[in-house]
């Protein structure tokens, strides 16, 4: 049996149990202020990207890996093993497709577009590290995540319209209205893509309540292993959102995570999110 290595970016925003436990090599993105370039998770926190975003009032730029540094990384593995590398899908980043580009050059690695970012990725990693320790081969596994990848249900809550503005997402005209309405949009990743799929108006707490709308729509089809609660520094949400998921719908397989500084560039500080797999 050929050894299988899993390979992914930080925007996955596992914990570090996870990582280490499923064996997943966890490969960093840069975020760049002015003439400084941050290492996302090593060189900086999300605290201290906030903190910068403050001090600049302008948003990071975000870069992908170039195919230089995953050729780099491919090439220390044997080609007695396999290599899967799984990260931001192709639609949110040029990571994927660099990646891609790398893994021409070589008979043993394997790219898959997850489609999806933040633990949505996280969340195919795990099924991923699962098939693996099962025994599938790589061809297998390929092929089961593919039928899981529509399957993923990414949905967030924004607190501030500020740094969609920022980045460009919505004009200065609907921050101001949306800021005004007091509308906390839901952003869901629907085939690749982020859609604005609600907007509820008022406090932050309606928002919340319209993603547990979602699990309730979806409960009994949703997969037992793993459901995810992902913020931007929204403890005090996180800690709800978990109370409500466990004592009113009887879900207790839920991981608490933090989004990676990339993640959070994007969106904005009280970001937060429900994120699971469904069966069908």
């Amino acid at each position: 049996m050929r050894k299988i290595n899993i390979v992914t970016d930080c925007t996955s925003d596992l914990t570090d149990d996870l990582i280490q436990k499923h064996d997943i090599k966890v490969l960093p993105l840069y975020v760049t202020f002015g003439d400084e370039s941050y290492r996302d998770g090593i060189d900086i926190t999300t605290e201290e990207l906030y903190e910068k975003v403050e001090q600049y009032n302008s948003l990071p730029k975000t870069a992908a890996l170039p195919p230089v540094q995953f050729t780099e990384l491919f090439s220390t593995y044997s080609q007695d093993e396999d290599v899967i590398f799984m990260g931001i899908g192709s639609n949110f980043s040029g990571t994927f497709q660099n990646a891609y580009l790398a893994s021409q050059d070589f008979e043993n690695v394997y790219v898959i577009d997850s489609q999806n970012l933040s633990s949505g990725i996280g969340l195919l990693l795990l099924k991923l590290a699962k098939l693996r320790d099962q025994g599938l081969n790589t061809p297998q596994i390929i092929k089961e995540i593919n039928k899981i990848i529509p399957l993923v249900r990414t949905q967030f809550a924004i607190n501030t319209l500020e740094y969609l503005h920022m980045g460009g997402r919505c004009s200065g005209t609907t921050k101001i209205f949306g800021t005004l309405l007091k509308i906390k949009p839901i952003i869901r990743v629907i085939d690749g893509k982020m859609e604005v799929t609600k907007k509820p108006r008022g406090k932050f707490n309606k928002a919340l309540e319209a993603l547990l709308d979602y699990v309730k729509d979806d409960l009994g089809n949703i997969d037992e292993d793993y459901v995810m609660v992902t913020h931007s520094l929204a403890k005090a949400e996180a800690d709800y959102l978990i109370s409500e998921l466990k004592d009113n719908l009887n879900i207790h397989n839920i991981i608490e995570t933090r989004a990676s500084g990339v993640i959070s560039t994007h969106c904005g500080p009280r970001t937060i999110g429900i994120l699971y797999i469904t069966k069908q």
